[in-house]
């Protein structure tokens, strides 16, 4: 069983919004933080946005007030709304499931934002 499943990529003209939804499966549980990270080509791996079981958000400085997390714990989901995309946001971007004793990611879906 695949432990998370993403959805929402696509491609999408510069200014324009994408919704990413991440589900968890019934196979993991005690989820702590639940986050979008993102690796461009050539590029590490980083962080977009990360959101624990309380709610506390955390924003990389490059998407701030752009994009929004939230989760809905009782369908161990988490959403990623981007707005206002840029070029530069385009990357593969991984869910990730933070437990007590493991980190999993999911496949990754492509987000291309055409200038």
């Amino acid at each position: 069983q695949v432990p998370l499943v993403e959805s929402g990529g696509g491609l999408v003209q510069a200014g324009g919004s994408l919704r990413l939804s991440c589900a968890a499966s019934g196979s993991i549980f005690n989820i702590n933080d639940m986050g979008w990270y993102r690796q461009a080509p050539g590029k590490q791996r980083e962080l977009v946005a990360v959101i624990s079981s309380g709610g506390s958000t955390t924003y990389a400085d490059s998407v701030k007030g752009r994009v929004t997390i939230a989760r809905d714990n009782a369908k161990n989901t988490v959403y990623l709304q981007m707005n206002s995309l840029k070029p530069e946001d385009t990357a593969v971007y991984y869910c990730s499931a933070v437990t007590t004793v493991n980190r999993y990611w999911g496949q990754g879906t492509q987000v291309t934002v055409s200038s």
